[in-house]
């Protein structure tokens, strides 16, 4: 088509859509003038300097408020002596005189592990898939956080998980969220942040690993790592290997969803995606 003959339809085009606006709209179009070097300058000024006060306005908000969850105003957090004497409900088990395990009585379905117990390539896989920084942080990996705001809000990508360690993991494992209305989320996430750090503080790295593998829920009334392999994999935790490491790992992000007894494929699914994070 002749490019003159296209720029006279696209014109006609235009010309027809503005006149079915509203007088006033017209009005202003036929009015307006394209504002002058000086006046663009001016504008563009006005809009840094509101801009950076809003921002500036927004930290402090967000300061005051995170201060304000620290020292207790939406409930109490626990003290560093708390934290320190951390104990698992654990089941109680029945065994015969010949030493045959007879039942298990349980508020939560948990048997502890130690550090020295759990195979390596779990840990590996833990780390690769929940928290690659984990080594690097005190608790709070700001790097993460800003990583998920940028794509979560700027980029609009729904894939970007949820930007919390293992260590707040585990800090939401202890002490469950709270309701505080329709500050619910910031106030938990504050709560999480802060207990994080004390974790933290009060443990090693490993002593974290540890209390959180003893600590997460598998599903199916399952808590801790010791009992999910047993139930899952028929198998002790130190005896695992790289392909049911990822699969119990691969586990954590839904129980329900990726449960290897009711959902064998999505767990092998999901067991590759760990995989391909090792």
């Amino acid at each position: 088509m002749n490019l003159d003959l296209l720029k006279s339809l696209k014109r006609k085009e235009l010309l027809q859509q503005i006149g079915q606006l509203p007088q006033s709209t017209k009005n202003y179009i036929q009015n307006w003038q394209r504002p002058t070097k000086d006046e663009a300058i001016e504008w563009s000024k006005k809009m840094t300097k509101w801009g950076l006060i809003t921002g500036i306005a927004l930290l402090f908000v967000v300061v005051i408020f995170y201060q304000s969850v620290r020292f207790g105003a939406f409930g109490t957090l626990p003290s560093q002596t708390t934290l320190k004497n951390i104990e698992n409900d654990v089941a109680s088990e029945v065994y015969s005189v010949d030493g045959k395990l007879l039942g298990r009585y349980f508020l939560e379905n948990r048997t502890d592990v130690a550090y020295d117990n759990i195979a390596p390539s779990l840990i590996d896989a833990l780390i690769s898939t929940e928290d690659e920084r984990f080594y690097k942080h005190n608790g709070v990996d700001r790097w993460s956080l800003f990583r998920v705001l940028f794509k979560s809000i700027l980029l609009r990508n729904k894939n970007t998980g949820g930007g919390s360690t293992l260590t707040q993991q585990l800090a939401k494992n202890l002490f469950p969220r709270q309701r505080h209305g329709l500050l619910s989320m910031p106030v938990n996430k504050c709560r999480e942040a802060i207990i994080a750090k004390r974790l933290e503080k009060a443990y090693s790295k490993k002593e974290i690993l540890t209390l959180y593998l003893n600590t997460v829920p598998f599903g199916e009334d399952v808590y801790g790592i010791n009992v999910a392999a047993q139930r899952f994999l028929s198998t002790d935790v130190a005896h695992l290997n790289i392909e049911q490491s990822a699969l119990l790992a691969g586990l954590l992000q839904s129980p329900t969803a990726y449960n290897p007894r009711t959902h064998p494929d999505r767990a092998l699914f999901r067991r590759n995606i760990v995989f391909a994070q090792m």
